[in-house]
């Protein structure tokens, strides 16, 4: 065992020390590597790290959840039929208090609408709002809300359709500098007055420069309905139905139920199509991961061509290192060298290179990490750090195998001859 260990650290440093002696020559062989491996593992960084933006930014619509919308989320289906989606009916707010009423299988129902792009006045000065809410009660079931200052909507002020709102943090520091300063204050739109009774932490840009959640405001549904039309001709409306996921995994008996007392609702006949769509959030996410391991496999293939090119170059530059050093492994072999001592060296020499070459395709994509990219948060995981070096180690290996094996079968006789 000592022996074999003496052997393979005199390998190592012959396999170094070959690799310090050419210095242009080691830089050009690991560069293919380097590309190859700074592609891959770039690729599937950028992959990972925009997947869980986007479904970090999903995530408000949550998983133990139903939603009855005009729209089915069939992302899959190339005959999308959306001219007969079009022209169906928006769920409206007697649909909400009919399934509050008469769902046995729900532990909440909401209905939600927004508009965008509406500007609020207080006073003399004026703040943008990227989407302006109309929710019920139940949506405290659904969503996380945290305040700096305030509260969230009493039943009482929903169903009577108060004009209550709950700001944004940046549209507080827009218009009121402070949370405490900003409530019991009211705002205008279109001419209404709405005195605020909360005000959100902030929470930050969002993802791709969307709606920032700290530029919204919410008001109750009714007061919504006041100042906008929802429905036809208006604003979307989406009924929300929050599963007791612990006695229906899945959602299966909610689903049936929901899809029996909605066609009852609608007066809908036996042979008549459902003129609504049931959506899971997790549809969506399915989609973003489907899209995304698509992506993933083009990295894949263009990132394999150029370590293809890589292990090519390795095996070229081994081959004429082994012609170079032939009449030294002569020496060696007639000095009592054996066949595994010779492999060895030249496998150690192309796995050096090829796992540098990886290393430093590593080093490059973590360089990319280091700015500020705004909402974006390029990640590199400890599994694609392991991917990377495994990925380089076997093709070094590879590319080393067939140079090192004719070094080894060289004869010692012809070897030293030949110099």
């Amino acid at each position: 065992m000592k022996l074999f260990l003496r052997l393979l650290k005199e390998s190592f440093i012959f396999s170094f020390k070959a690799l310090i002696a050419n210095p242009i020559r080691t830089i050009l062989s690991l560069l293919g590597v380097t590309i190859g491996i700074f592609t891959i593992i770039a690729v599937l960084s950028t992959v990972d790290s925009l997947e869980d933006s986007i479904k970090d930014n999903l995530s408000f619509l949550g998983t133990d959840n139903l939603r009855v919308e005009k729209w089915p989320w069939d992302f899959t289906n190339p005959g999308y039929e959306w001219w007969k989606f079009w022209k169906r009916p928006e769920p409206i707010y007697k649909e909400y208090e009919f399934l509050k009423e008469n769902l046995n299988s729900a532990e909440a129902v909401e209905i939600i609408t927004s508009r965008g792009g509406i500007s609020v006045k207080y006073l003399n000065n004026s703040s943008t709002i990227d989407n302006l809410n109309g929710i019920v009660f139940e949506n405290k079931f659904f969503s996380d809300w945290d305040f700096v200052a305030g509260r969230f909507f009493t039943e009482n002020e929903t169903l009577t359709g108060s004009n209550a709102a709950i700001i944004g943090y940046k549209i507080m520091e827009d218009l009121f500098k402070t949370p405490e300063n900003s409530i019991g204050k009211q705002l205008k739109i279109k001419g209404k007055s709405f005195t605020i009774v909360g005000v959100q932490k902030e929470q930050g840009e969002a993802f791709g420069g969307g709606d920032s959640y700290d530029r919204q405001m919410s008001i109750p549904f009714n007061s919504f309905k006041k100042i906008y039309k929802v429905g036809k001709k208006g604003n979307n409306a989406v009924l929300r139905i929050k599963g007791i996921s612990d006695n229906d995994p899945g959602l299966i008996n909610l689903e049936y139920e929901l899809k029996g007392l909605l066609r009852a609702k609608r007066g809908l006949k036996p042979i008549e199509e459902d003129n609504f769509a049931i959506n899971r959030p997790e549809y969506l996410s399915s989609f973003v991961s489907t899209i995304f391991a698509t992506i993933s496999i083009a990295g894949w293939v263009i990132g394999s061509f150029s370590i293809l090119v890589g292990g090519f170059g390795i095996a070229n530059i081994m081959f004429v290192s082994v012609k170079e050093r032939v009449p030294i492994i002569g020496l060696q072999k007639s000095l009592g060298a054996k066949k595994y001592f010779i492999l060895m060296q030249f496998l150690f020499e192309s796995s050096f290179l090829s796992v540098f070459g990886g290393l430093f395709g590593i080093f490059f994509v973590f360089l990319l990490t280091l700015p500020d990219l705004g909402s974006f948060d390029l990640q590199i995981s400890l599994e694609n750090v392991i991917l990377g070096i495994s990925i380089s180690s076997i093709i070094g290996i590879l590319a080393g195998f067939f140079p090192a094996l004719f070094a080894s079968n060289l004869d010692p006789v012809e070897a030293i001859r030949s110099n």
